[in-house]
């Protein structure tokens, strides 16, 4: 169930009344569980900052946390997408403009069992292993045993990502294993010798062995040279009214401090656009 996979970080009681996010005392930030670690991490310093400030943070995914905002329901919601045609088709209808900011560039990496002898691919072989042409790992010189393929919900902005850049907007095969976060892939693919997944940089354990594709591995500098296929921008959208605290929150991850603690949750900083 999504609300298990609900991760709140509370910093300050919150009385219900407080919720509807009317006064700048109060933040709410929801969305991408890829982006996830930059808000929380940001949201302990930014509370230091803030002592009086009343701040949760959740990861429910891009798509929900778009909807969260355009239903006013979130101040800030965290994406790892650009925002769709129709997300936008429908909310101009309704009259409702979102602000887009990126807050970081991230990378999709692959990963796969620490055992499994597979540690590089082409982007036509990682193609093939989610759109089912190869079935066994021996049909790409793995050992012969039937590809396990761990996918994101279709709510996933990486999700999104990995179907339009590995995929190329085709179907993924059948018997993939959904999971609804970063974090849920990686614990997957740790646990079964023969699973192949996808989770952002930050997500990176010991326990997984990231897979170099076309001989590149995902790092800051291959993604800042733009070597490393697999790159995208993540975002922050607010509405126009957004309260000041939410823009505030936003700009302080461009600041030097602010850079520091997205490099130190394993991504790629930028500046300010604003």
């Amino acid at each position: 169930m999504k609300t298990l996979l609900l991760l709140l970080l509370t910093l300050a009681l919150i009385h219900p009344s407080a919720l509807a996010g009317a006064n700048e005392n109060v933040l709410r930030i929801s969305g991408s569980s890829t982006v996830l670690p930059i808000a929380q991490r940001a949201a302990e310093y930014f509370m230091g900052l803030h002592p009086n400030l009343q701040l949760s943070v959740s990861g429910t995914g891009s798509g929900e946390g778009i909807k969260a905002l355009v239903e006013n329901a979130t101040d800030i919601a965290t994406s790892s997408r650009d925002l769709k045609p129709k997300e936008i088709e429908r909310m101009e209808g309704a009259g409702i403009h979102l602000e887009r900011h990126i807050v970081a560039i991230d990378c999709v990496v692959v990963v796969v069992h620490p055992d499994n002898p597979v540690s590089d691919l082409t982007l036509k072989q990682l193609k093939g292993l989610y759109d089912g042409q190869f079935q066994n790992w021996s049909d790409i010189g793995g050992f012969d045993k039937q590809v396990v393929a761990i996918n994101r919900d279709v709510s996933s902005g990486t999700f999104e990502t990995w179907l339009e850049m590995v995929l190329q907007g085709e179907r993924y095969r059948r018997d993939a294993q959904m999971q609804t976060s970063s974090g849920g892939v990686a614990y997957a693919v740790s646990g079964n010798k023969y699973a192949i997944g996808y989770i952002g940089l930050g997500y990176v354990t010991p326990k997984v062995k990231v897979v170099t594709i076309n001989g590149v591995r995902p790092s800051l500098s291959t993604i800042r040279n733009g070597q490393y296929p697999l790159a995208r921008e993540l975002y922050m959208f607010t509405r126009p009214d957004a309260p000041e605290v939410a823009l505030k929150f936003i700009d302080f991850l461009t600041t030097p401090a602010g850079r520091r603690l997205v490099e130190k949750e394993g991504f790629v900083s930028v500046e300010a656009t604003r």
